[in-house]
């Protein structure tokens, strides 16, 4: 194992990808010259040169659209948004075009491309750069949706996301870049789709993904020095979910709190309550409850922005609340 930040793992993988396949190619504003605006492609300009680390001007409709394009004729593209805020100019292409190119065409397309990019709040960026994407993005059918938490896992679904047929939406915590942790040396692969246990404890269950995972490891931690063990259930893809593994947790602990960065109102946390209360209605011994973003812009003063984001304090006092303790 190697411990490196989860910045370091992003561009193992870039690397590796554009080493093991010359069809992968990476595309967007800062990519090349400034080695990316987190540093993600740092080096990679030297090592594969500007006809596959492609800078682009402003133009997040256009350069998203030329990958689509590619993807159409055999290439497999990474296209990287500077900030997911704005892909928001790009989401005809990504909506529109990549997610159902294969159902329009009858199958004769497929989409193999992967759109990229920090989401989520950092600090004290204000409303219109701290929005969190997944929601809206696995909303559409077509596309898959991915948010690691921790360097191994980043490296290792970007490499499955690169070589995957299907449009793949791969959201990078905003505040996670210089995180650490330990990374597989050599050839680390995870697959789409199935969740990972973070802790595991039999008194409640944890649900979280991306940035709130560390949140829930603070709250694990937390709480175990009052004798409460908790399951926490790292969902690292959001479409497909891998509610089997939500479904295994919540009949252990017959309790669960879901812990996410976006807003209330259609976030995954309703995606995964609807399951919960669905199919593990029966093993549940209290409500289900969500924790969550204010139903705000986030503000942009720090005593404002703190008291809108979810954060440990709030979910040790859901979790206090399901077990009847506080």
């Amino acid at each position: 194992m190697a411990l490196i930040t989860y910045r370091d793992a992003l561009t193992q993988a870039l690397r590796e990808e554009l080493t093991r396949d010359e069809s992968v190619f990476l595309m967007g504003e800062e990519v090349a010259q400034y080695n990316g605006a987190y540093k993600v492609s740092k080096g990679l300009l030297d090592e594969f040169g500007p006809m596959r680390i492609v800078d682009t001007p402003i133009t997040e409709l256009g350069f998203a659209g030329i990958g689509v394009g590619s993807a159409m004729v055999g290439l497999r593209p990474i296209i990287e948004f500077m900030t997911w805020n704005f892909a928001l100019l790009a989401l005809d292409q990504v909506v529109n075009a990549a997610a159902k190119m294969l159902y329009m065409s009858g199958g004769q397309f497929s989409m193999p491309m992967v759109f990229r990019g920090p989401n989520g709040s950092a600090l004290q960026l204000s409303a219109q750069h701290s929005q969190a994407w997944e929601s809206w993005l696995a909303h559409i059918p077509g596309l898959k949706v991915i948010t690691p938490a921790t360097p191994a896992d980043a490296k290792g679904l970007l490499k499955s996301a690169i070589r995957d047929d299907n449009p793949v939406v791969f959201l990078e915590g905003e505040m996670l870049y210089n995180t650490k942790g330990e990374v597989p040396e050599g050839e680390h692969v995870v697959p789409i789709g199935k969740a990972d246990l973070k802790r595991e404890g039999g008194d409640c269950t944890i649900v979280a993904h991306g940035k709130m995972v560390l949140v829930a490891l603070q709250v694990a931690d937390a709480l175990a020095k009052e004798n409460i063990a908790v399951d926490i259930v790292d969902l690292r893809t959001i479409r497909p979910m891998d509610v089997e593994a939500i479904a295994t947790s919540v009949q252990k602990t017959n309790r669960a709190v879901v812990l996410e960065e976006g807003w209330e109102m259609c976030g995954v946390g309703a995606q995964v309550v609807d399951f919960i209360q669905r199919e593990c209605f029966d093993d549940l011994d209290a409500p289900v409850v969500r924790v969550h973003q204010a139903d705000t812009p986030m503000p942009y003063a720090k005593n404002l922005e703190k008291a809108a984001k979810p954060d440990a304090a709030k979910a040790i006092a859901a979790i206090k609340k399901v077990m009847y303790l506080g």
